[in-house]
């Protein structure tokens, strides 16, 4: 289970981190869920919930009382706390007993994935903990979540793998698909039909996801598909994923209409084709423990620079 997993691991973060106790703060989770939450519970929550992970290895969970027995179900927090009149109380039992020195809580100027804690819900938690005088052991979770998002789980790579799989597998039935005459909006609804047929989400906003650009000039990336009709000689791109268990797969793929007479890509399609292809392996490569992104980008562009690219070739995707 996903949740046991990862609740786990950020008990070795915070020994590693020398934090004392990592909190989680949260209500009405469906309307205005913090993203970390999916690492913590299966499901959403009404009351006022606090989720909270301590380096001794010992958590607890404190959440309203109709929704404590989907948490104990979870067979992961060594306590489950329910309450009726309020999480007050509970709460602050909790930390006292557990006497932390440091509290990260889930906050970043600098992360969307680290700041969900909403700016009244830190206030009702300031206000709580001052009255046990711990108002100044809070401090920001970011390094903690960043680590937690990073490092990937078994369950966490196979969802990845499966989001990866699905997404290929519709991108070869939209290949037998795409023919002159079709529209980029035709193509998009046919992709998300399969999408829908696997019972599987969309990787991000359905007006863009996928987007589909045919032609010598597009709109390039981020926009909407058009009624615009694919034509012999075209290239057409196409950038889309899907979700599987909350994960993610964002791929593009590129295609070249041949013309009548045409066997393959024009020499300058193909070179732009091939310089792609060349630099993802180059890249690959190049990709060892240690190494930073930088030098991973690096390896592409001066690749590309060398094939007299001054970036990626337009209309090819990545």
């Amino acid at each position: 289970m996903l949740v046991k997993e990862k609740i786990a691991q950020s008990i070795g973060i915070l020994r590693e981190l020398n934090v004392d106790c990592w909190l989680t703060f949260v209500r009405e989770t469906q309307l205005n869920g913090d993203p970390i939450l999916p690492f913590l519970v299966n499901g959403s929550l009404t009351w006022h919930s606090a989720f909270i992970v301590s380096a001794s290895g010992k958590t607890c969970a404190i959440v309203g009382q109709y929704d404590k027995k989907g948490v104990e179900d979870l067979n992961v927090y060594d306590d489950v706390v329910g309450f009726v009149e309020g999480v007050k109380k509970p709460f602050l039992d909790s930390m006292k007993q557990l006497g932390p020195s440091s509290i990260a809580i889930n906050y970043s100027q600098d992360s969307e994935i680290c700041d969900g804690l909403t700016h009244g819900m830190y206030l009702t938690l300031l206000a709580m903990l001052s009255e046990i005088g711990m108002q100044d052991r809070l401090i920001s979770a970011e390094p903690v979540i960043s680590a937690l998002r990073q490092r990937k789980m078994p369950t966490e790579i196979e969802y990845m793998k499966q989001a990866i799989r699905h997404a290929l597998e519709i991108f070869d039935e939209a290949a037998e698909f795409i023919k002159p005459g079709k529209t980029e909006a035709e193509i998009a609804a046919f992709m998300k039909q399969r999408v829908a047929g696997r019972g599987l989400e969309l990787a991000w906003d359905p007006n863009t996801c996928p987007s589909v650009f045919t032609g010598p000039e597009t709109a390039a990336a981020h926009y909407n598909p058009t009624e615009r009709v694919v034509k012999e000689g075209h290239i057409l791109n196409m950038d889309f994923g899907v979700k599987f268990e909350g994960y993610c797969s964002d791929l593009q793929r590129t295609f070249y209409i041949l013309k009548p007479g045409e066997t393959r890509a024009p020499a300058e399609v193909q070179k732009g084709f091939d310089t792609i292809v060349e630099s993802i392996e180059r890249s690959r490569q190049g990709l060892k423990p240690g190494v930073q992104g930088r030098d991973i980008d690096s390896i592409a562009r001066t690749f590309i620079t060398e094939r007299g690219y001054e970036e990626f070739p337009h209309g090819l995707g990545h």
